[in-house]
């Protein structure tokens, strides 16, 4: 699967965004990996103690900082320092579209292919709770994306979210992913 993936990522013209006014920009790293019953996607939950996203299920990843060549250095090093996958162990197979967070931040995300299982996680306890190991059938089969209502300014909005287990997978986080299952669409 890694090489069809490859391949329409190679194909794929992410949608890129310039908002006005800028906004920090950011990237995360949607992060997989072979073990036994298929591929798995790497997601953690966010703890109580950092000071966006509180308790959210994400991606690793995080803000450019100032030295960062490039985005995809920065989804690499902050995947490096929030969860302890080392950049040289991560294949990049491409790049999902830009999105815009509600938290005010640009955010491009990146498709990896972690190179080996199992791996010793080393994440930081004060961004990552713990993390998750969902199987790529589990978010590809309809009957767990579940309506998220959320109120916004006053009024309810329903968008889509991921249950896996005790544990919601929505937001922005939700949306990359819907992304990728969307190309994923191609190959069955």
């Amino acid at each position: 699967m890694r090489e069809q993936i490859r391949r329409l990522l190679q194909a794929y013209e992410p949608t890129r965004q310039q908002p006005d006014p800028p906004l920090p920009p950011a990237g995360v790293l949607l992060l997989l990996h072979d073990r036994p019953g298929g591929p798995h996607i790497i997601f953690q939950k966010r703890t109580d103690h950092v000071r966006d996203h509180k308790g959210q299920v994400s991606f690793p990843g995080g803000v450019m900082d100032p030295g960062d060549p490039d985005i995809r250095y920065t989804a690499l090093r902050e995947t490096y320092e929030e969860i302890g996958v080392h950049p040289d162990h991560v294949e990049v197979l491409g790049q999902l579209d830009d999105m815009v967070t509600v938290s005010n931040f640009l955010v491009t995300p990146f498709v990896g292919w972690l190179d080996r299982y199992p791996y010793e996680w080393r994440f930081s306890s004060t961004e990552v709770a713990y993390l998750l190991e969902v199987p790529l059938d589990h978010v590809r089969d309809p009957r767990n994306l579940v309506p998220d209502r959320r109120i916004i300014n006053g009024r309810e909005y329903v968008f889509q979210a991921y249950q896996f287990g005790n544990d919601l997978i929505w937001g922005a986080t939700a949306r990359m992913l819907g992304n990728f299952l969307d190309l994923l669409r191609a190959l069955e």
